[in-house]
């Protein structure tokens, strides 16, 4: 069995898919300039300086999502941040928006990055032995992180079963208040503004507001005009098309389940009746013309290329997929064809639940691997215990003083050329300033904190969202009595705090019967919802009810029943005392 995993490991390892250049299973990667040659004593002193050091040193690192704008940690913030630590990252990053094959491919070779932002595979290095447990590093060396997390810290426990910290959350922001909106259903400002500001408040309303334009402006700038286009092109399936049947039919998103808030039962979302109803609306959209013919065919820099042309009308997603079309819009001077966002549900029975409390819940996070010898896991956790400072949260959020944002009679104001470029030409600006681009590194506080100054620790708050509308934005706003988009949605206090937080965010289980079933979910459904929105009307039912059918089969009720006791058992853990 040796050999063959050998010789698997090594067929691994001339995929183009390569682990981050330097890592090792022994920790001997990290270069660095020793303190001393007396091992005994450096050992010592490992024990019982706390002090942070600043030598030079370089870790290898690997994160689960794209990171196209990085550059090695050249940019303006990446500079300072080796400059106060010491810390150079070797990095590399997921390319297609998956981290599956990268993590199975260290898995199997045995050898890891030093430092880890794993996502959600997370349990599967868990299983593997690769992860360290942070739990007594972060009590002796990291001060800054249980200063943010210190009342959650029963959140960072990896199981009921197993308490041990293997991942430090910065995926979920502490304290987080949302200002704005970013997902919900979107509608170009030039057609709200064309058809006197209309409600928009469930689908028949969204595909009137569509349908009405389209019928008076068929082609925008001499191109054929797009009522409606979804983005299906890999994993974002999940953003544009599965997803929002969730929020159309009251649910909030805990990725591909529905969890009863009652009995904690977790079961695939598209098993419920409402969200069939949803998707027959679609299946509607597209045989009248106001769906993309396109939609399920085209790839995403395609999806990004329409919008960007200013001839689509309405779009189902969120803003961080799309909003590099929408800053091309921008820059473009045509600021009526962004868009706004609208809490659309299938009928006004049902509540979009975009702003349901989740807590403080865990999230996807950083953490260390067996990569690292004891002396350098040190040295890793006082590097991302600084990265949780409010020096570091407030030079990766804002950038440097007297380049990025200004000090003013003690507030931290962000001059109107750099918010232009910020806005109008963002891929540009964050790399060269590397505003963003260290967030897998840190766990932080949350839109609408303020440090010890009175001031935000992040650039979204109130004042600032709505300095950088647009005057078509402002208007359209004020004709809904708005101040920001999420004026128009259901508020948090509308709902009970979820309990588990957000399932999605939760480590997946590992086994071998969970994944196999699970990867055949969506196999299942990924075939067979394009399928039934894109056949004619009296196809759908046949189609979508063999689908269910499917998902009664393939293990998919134990994989079922695997979730709900992970749901049950981090409820329990994150209440225990």
């Amino acid at each position: 069995m040796k050999g063959k995993t050998k010789k698997m490991a090594a067929l691994l390892m001339t995929s183009t898919l390569v682990v981050a250049a330097g890592c090792g299973g022994g920790g001997d990667t990290a270069t660095k300039t020793p303190a001393s040659t007396d091992t005994g004593t450096k050992k010592e002193t490992a024990a019982t300086d706390t002090t942070p050091s600043t030598e030079p040193v370089t870790f290898s690192f690997f994160g689960g999502d794209a990171s196209p704008n990085w550059t090695g940690m050249q940019d303006a913030v990446g500079k300072v941040i080796t400059e106060k630590t010491g810390v150079s990252l070797q990095a590399e990053f997921a390319v297609s928006g998956t981290d599956q094959q990268k993590i199975a491919l260290m898995i199997a070779s045995g050898e890891y990055p030093q430092i880890i932002f794993p996502k959600g595979e997370t349990s599967k290095l868990v299983d593997a032995g690769a992860m360290v447990d942070l739990t007594d590093l972060i009590d002796k060396y990291a001060p800054n992180i249980k200063k943010i997390y210190g009342p959650y810290m029963n959140r960072l426990k990896f199981s009921k079963d197993d308490p041990s910290i293997y991942t430090i959350p910065t995926n979920a922001m502490v304290d987080q208040t949302s200002f704005d909106a970013g997902g919900g259903f979107e509608v170009q400002l030039a057609v709200l503004e064309e058809l006197g500001y209309p409600e928009i408040r469930t689908v028949e309303d969204f595909e009137k507001a569509l349908k009405d334009y389209y019928a008076k402006n068929p082609t925008i700038d001499g191109q054929p005009t797009i009522p409606l286009t979804l983005n299906a092109d890999d994993w974002k399936i999940m953003i544009t098309v599965t997803n929002p049947a969730v929020y159309a039919t009251g649910g909030p998103d805990d990725g591909e389940y529905y969890i009863d808030p009652e009995t904690y039962e977790a079961k695939l979302h598209y098993k419920r009746p409402e969200e069939k109803e949803y998707f027959r609306w679609l299946n509607h959209m597209y045989n009248t013309g106001l769906l993309d013919k396109e939609s399920f065919t085209q790839k995403n820099d395609q999806y990004l290329a329409k919008i960007a042309s200013g001839r689509v009308l309405g779009l189902i997603d969120q803003n961080w997929d799309y909003q590099e079309a929408e800053n091309s819009l921008k820059g473009a001077g045509k600021h009526e064809r962004t868009y706004g966002h609208f809490p659309v549900t299938l009928t006004e029975e049902y509540e979009d639940h975009s702003f349901v409390d989740i807590g403080n819940g865990s999230g996807y996070g950083v953490g260390l691997t067996t990569a690292l010898s004891e002396e350098e896991q040190i040295r890793a956790i006082q590097f991302l215990d600084w990265m949780a400072s409010d020096e570091a949260q407030i030079l990766n959020n804002w950038g440097i003083e007297g380049e990025q944002y200004t000090l003013e009679n003690g507030i931290r104001t962000i001059p109107a050329d750099v918010q232009d470029r910020k806005t109008n030409d963002n891929a540009a600006f964050t790399k060269e300033t590397g505003i963003g681009l260290y967030a897998p590194l840190s766990v932080r506080y949350g839109d609408g904190v303020k440090d010890s100054t009175g001031n935000y620790y992040t650039t979204n708050y109130p004042e600032q969202i709505t300095a950088n509308y647009s005057e078509p934005m402002k208007k359209a706003l004020a004709a809904y009595d708005a101040t920001t988009w999420k004026d128009l949605f259901p508020d948090k206090d509308a709902f009970p705090v979820k309990a588990w937080g957000a399932a999605y965010n939760l480590p997946a289980p590992s086994g071998s019967d969970y994944t196999v079933a699970f990867q055949k979910s969506q196999d299942i459904v990924r075939k067979a919802i394009p399928a039934a929105i894109v056949a004619t009307p009296d196809q759908f039912d046949g189609i979508y009810d063999q689908m269910l059918t499917e998902l009664e089969g393939s293990g998919i009720p134990e994989m079922e029943a695997t979730y709900t006791q992970l749901i049950k058992d981090t409820v329990e853990a994150w209440n225990a005392k």
